[in-house]
């Protein structure tokens, strides 16, 4: 069986679980392609979160980085569990909105805000605009003193540091479109440039240095560096940050190739450092922000899909096709992620074949999972693929016009429908016929 399943998560008929809900009668129910939630552990992992906060007795948040996966449902469950969230876009902060989700407790992120989504946010009342350049940094300072509105940013910075990750998914270098540049003064700049803003109150220094981190050494540098930086600030600038946002990247278990830290590890060695450094440097302590999103939604969802055709090419590669792929899950063909499957209808069952998993996409790349061990399979038999809740539905697309899956939240037994399957109409709904022009008399 994979080791990625418990054996508490079959059924008395060795039928995979999800939040206690058989997943046989999820895929009956709602259809395949299908994204199933166990709810529970997204919980769960953000109970652990804070358990290792207050343990350890400093000032916290924990923003639950949205971009992994955002939907109205997922707006109100981490509502519901008292944290943070943030968001990239104006559609995600239109979603956080249909979901009541409180906007003092949003912060706004992203690399090229929009005049429009800058206002929306000041609009909306959002608790904290995560300012990435210079020129957003200007049109914030004109609006927020044209409309003589206070608004609390922090400033994004390049530190210079780049965790061990694929260059996709890397982002604290120096050459990154993200953030200003420590080394090179930029940060400093914008400090000043911040300080002389009469609307802008700057409390904090926000980093991301990468993402499916499985290391705690790159945030003890960042940790290292950016107290150093924060204590000659403070004798240069006449300024010290009230937070350090570390942002997130806490490598989880896709395969068993894969062997993640837990990500409460990261927070403890996070909080050490600083509380190290901070005293090294004779500084005060700061409070400590994480954005965590991979690290709470992945190994809580899965994907069903229903077994099609089958492809056997004699000494050299069978393929199972089944009725998603990279419409539903492009992390394989965008940058090779990795991903394991089972027989939702028994994974206890020993490996018969050795089977590459093929989506309907007219894309040869269109490969969800290479030489995955299986038991016999048939057509009609669902096929579940582990931990893709985060990247999943939030990266779907409508490639060759297919409807974009159903997602449902399982927990303690029960499914809820959070998010309907389209329909065929749903892709034409914005279409518009061509015009046909008159005829010239």
């Amino acid at each position: 069986m994979n080791e990625q399943i418990k054996t508490d998560a079959l059924n008395s008929a060795h039928h995979l679980m999800v939040g206690g809900v058989d997943t046989l009668t999820l895929a009956k129910k709602y259809q395949t392609p299908l994204y199933v939630y166990d709810t529970g552990a997204i919980r769960a992992e953000i109970a652990a979160f804070k358990q290792v906060f207050e343990e350890n007795h400093v000032d916290y948040q924990i923003s639950y980085a949205s971009k992994a996966f955002a939907t109205v449902a997922m707006y109100q469950l981490i509502a519901q569990e008292h944290i943070h969230c943030d968001v990239v876009s104006g559609g995600e902060l239109y979603t956080a909105q249909q979901a009541d989700f409180p906007m003092a407790a949003v912060s706004f992120h992203g690399n090229n805000k929009s005049l429009a989504e800058l206002t929306m946010a000041l609009d909306a009342g959002v608790g904290t605009i995560v300012v990435d350049n210079f020129g957003e940094l200007r049109q914030l300072t004109t609006l927020t003193t044209q409309r003589q509105q206070p608004t609390t940013i922090m400033l994004r910075i390049a530190p210079g540091i780049s965790a061990h990750t694929h260059d996709y998914i890397s982002t604290g270098q120096a050459d990154s479109k993200f953030g200003f540049d420590l080394d090179s003064g930029q940060a400093d700049q914008a400090i000043k440039a911040a300080q002389a803003a009469p609307y802008l109150k700057l409390v904090g220094i926000h980093c991301h240095i990468g993402s499916q981190i499985f290391e705690v050494n790159g945030f003890e540098m960042i940790v290292d560096k950016l107290v150093s930086e924060f204590a000659r600030w403070q004798r240069e600038l006449d300024f010290y940050p009230q937070i350090m946002n570390v942002g997130g990247g806490f490598g989880v278990k896709y395969t068993a190739e894969d062997h993640p830290l837990q990500p409460t590890d990261f927070v403890d060695a996070i909080i050490k450092e600083t509380r190290a450094q901070t005293a090294a440097q004779q500084v005060p302590m700061l409070e400590i922000w994480i954005e965590p999103g991979r690290s709470l939604v992945a190994t809580a969802g899965m994907t069903l899909y229903t077994i099609g055709d089958e492809k056997d090419i004699p000494g050299i590669r069978k393929y199972l096709s089944v009725d998603g792929g990279m419409g539903d899950n492009i992390r394989p063909a965008l940058y090779q992620a990795k991903y394991e499957a089972v027989l939702a209808k028994n994974p206890a069952l020993p490996a018969e074949q050795v089977a590459s998993i093929a989506g309907k996409y007219c894309e040869s790349g269109d490969m969800l999972i290479w030489n995955q061990q299986l038991p016999a399979t048939a057509p009609g038999d669902v096929l579940a693929v582990l931990d893709t809740g985060a990247y999943g539905y939030s990266m779907a697309s409508n490639y060759n016009r297919n409807p974009r899956p159903a997602v449902v939240f399982c927990e303690q037994g029960h499914s809820q429908l959070v998010v309907q399957r389209e329909s065929y109409a749903d892709l034409t709904r914005l279409d518009l016929p061509l015009s046909v022009p008159e005829k010239t008399k």
